[in-house]
Parts: C-alpha cells; sequence; structure tokens
C-alpha cells in the first residue's frame, strides 16, 4: 500500500511539472502576440490623441472629445464640489432634479405657450426681425431656464438689452451675413429665434449669437466628431433627454429645438461654474483641463464685436438747428 501510494505522489508530481512546462511554452509561446497587442494599443491611444488634438472645424478645438467621455451635468458637479453634493443647485431644485423635472412638469405654462404671436412664455412683446418664428408651435424652455435662480448667474451673461430693436437685429444679421455669406432669410431666422428663445430663458441674445458663431458658424447641420449638432453643438447622445420635450434626437439640428437646450445648458453651466467664463469652459468639455484652449476668449471676443454692432459710433459731427456745420 506504502509503495502504491509512492507511486501516485510520483505521478502527480510529473503531471505537475507537466502542466507548469506547458503553461511555461504556452507563455513564451504567446509573447509575441502579446507584444503585438501591446504595440497596437500604443498605436491606437497616439490615433486617438491625435484626433482628439485635430478638433472638428467648429472652433471646440482639442477638448472636443472631452464632452462625450464626461457627461457636463457629471463634469461640472465635481469641478465645483469635489466628490460632494452640488450646493449650487440645493437652491434650483426644489423636491427633484431639473432633468426629471423635463419630464414630470405639469407644463402649466403651455397655455402661455399656445398663445404664440409676439408674446413670449413671460407675456412680454417682443419685435423680431422674422416674426414668423415666434409663431412656430412650439414648447418653450422656460418652465426650467426659470428654476435657475438669477442670483447665480454672472450679469454680463443676462440681457444686455442690445437686441430688442429691429434695427439693431438687422444690423447684426448684415454682419454675420458677410462674415459667413450666409442666405439671408436663415440668418433672420437665426437671430430672431436667439432673441425670443432668450427672452424664454432670460439670458443675452448676444452670448447666444456668439456662442453659435464660435461653435458651427452658423451651419446647423455642423457635426462633430464626438456627436456634438446644430447652431449650439449640443452633445446630443448625452443631452437626450433634455430633448424629450420636442419629441426627441430627431430634431435636434432644429435651430428653434437646438438653441433651446443649448441655452438651457448654458444658464445651468454658468450657475453652477458661478461665472461666465467658466461657464463657457464647462460648456466646451475643458471644466477638468487647465486651460480651454481659448474658447471663453473667442466667444467673448464674437460677443464684444456683436456689441459693437448695436452700438453705433459717436458722430463727431458739429451740427447746428440740424445742420451740419463744416469747417
Amino acid at each position: 500500500m506504502s509503495k502504491s501510494f509512492s507511486n501516485n505522489l510520483s505521478q502527480l508530481q510529473i503531471a505537475r511539472q507537466a502542466r507548469l512546462s506547458g503553461v511555461d511554452y504556452l507563455n513564451r509561446a504567446m509573447a509575441p502576440v502579446y507584444r503585438v497587442l501591446n504595440s497596437l494599443l500604443v498605436i491606437a491611444v497616439f490615433m486617438l490623441v491625435g484626433l482628439w488634438l485635430s478638433g472638428n472645424g467648429t472652433n471646440a478645438g482639442a477638448f472636443d472629445l472631452a464632452r462625450i467621455l464626461v457627461p457636463d451635468e457629471a463634469r461640472h458637479i465635481v469641478w465645483q464640489n469635489g466628490l460632494g453634493t452640488a450646493d449650487a443647485n440645493k437652491e434650483v431644485t426644489n423636491s427633484q432634479p431639473l432633468d426629471q423635472d423635463f419630464l414630470a412638469n405639469s407644463y402649466s405654462r403651455v397655455q402661455l405657450g399656445q398663445q404664440f404671436g409676439l408674446v413670449s412664455a413671460k407675456k412680454q412683446t417682443i419685435a423680431l426681425l422674422m416674426p414668423s418664428v415666434a409663431r412656430a408651435q412650439i414648447k418653450p424652455i422656460s418652465h426650467l431656464t426659470d428654476q435657475i435662480p438669477t442670483s447665480k448667474i454672472d450679469p454680463q451673461a443676462l440681457d444686455s438689452n442690445l437686441m430688442g430693436s429691429i434695427h439693431n437685429q438687422r444690423a447684426v444679421a448684415d454682419f454675420f451675413e458677410k462674415k459667413y455669406s450666409l442666405d439671408r432669410s436663415k440668418i433672420e431666422e437665426y437671430v430672431s429665434n436667439a432673441v425670443l428663445i432668450a427672452k424664454e430663458a432670460n439670458i443675452d441674445p448676444v452670448l447666444l449669437l456668439a456662442v453659435m458663431s464660435v461653435e458651427s458658424n452658423f451651419n446647423p447641420n455642423t457635426k462633430s466628431y464626438a456627436g456634438a449638432e446644430g447652431l449650439m453643438q449640443v452633445m446630443t447622445a448625452v443631452h437626450k433627454d433634455k430633448y424629450a420635450l420636442y419629441g426627441g434626437t430627431s430634431d435636434a439640428v432644429k435651430p428653434e429645438v437646438n438653441i433651446r437646450v443649448g441655452a438651457y445648458i448654458l444658464k445651468n453651466l454658468i450657475a453652477s461654474a458661478g461665472s461666465l467664463r467658466n461657464g463657457l469652459k464647462f460648456y466646451v468639455g475643458a471644466a477638468n483641463a487647465e486651460d480651454d484652449g481659448g474658447y471663453a476668449d473667442k466667444v467673448m471676443a464674437e460677443r464684444r464685436r456683436i456689441m459693437s454692432v448695436c452700438q453705433p459710433a459717436v458722430s463727431n459731427k458739429l451740427t447746428l438747428n440740424g445742420k451740419d456745420l463744416r469747417s
């Protein structure tokens, strides 16, 4: 019996050694495969970084990929409050988050929205370069944007009162028509939508126009590699819940829809970030980066250009009884 036990033990040792030898042989045989896979992984990483740095032609630049990697809401919460709760959102939300309220809201403003004409959701008369945009039967975004406290909004992001006149709207339309060689009726539509939606959202229409100019060059069909679409270059996949009110993402690039969703996102980010500049940094997806690649500077510069178009130069002429005095 002792001899049989010894034989079994010897056989087990031999089998174990054979198994170890087999594993060692397999590892040596697979080593070239592992090296190839590692090389492919390194190449893939470099290609991904190269794609990231290549930008998308919408001036969003190197941070376009960040928009799809991390949702905007999660990014700005972590950026402002670390891993804690977003204190800035406590005043915004009462019993449910804003995005949940998007679906749960009873739409008490629907009756107001159905009045259409030249009356916004806040019953303010609005003069528009293209009045027909106010008659489009589309739900306003104000039931969401009104929940964002005005006290948390950078004053620079509030209405500059420069786009209230038809004269200024026409001047801005002239400016963009020449800058981008756009169809006149289309640019008037975009400008009028920006003015109308800015009133709904209580945000500066000049700011919305500046963002549209930098993001998409006023091309509503622009789509980035990361999936940002429309005039405001909203990440459709990330913000698809916000399009539920407008029948889903199939209409995500429609100007009247895209500007509304973009205006809400932008205002929410400005409130959470604490300033217009930081809000723009969040909007482009660079909240966790050291800088935004100059995105905020581009938007602010375009905003200043639009404001200068709306503010006519002071005349140096001397007049007497309405007549020019010539030297």
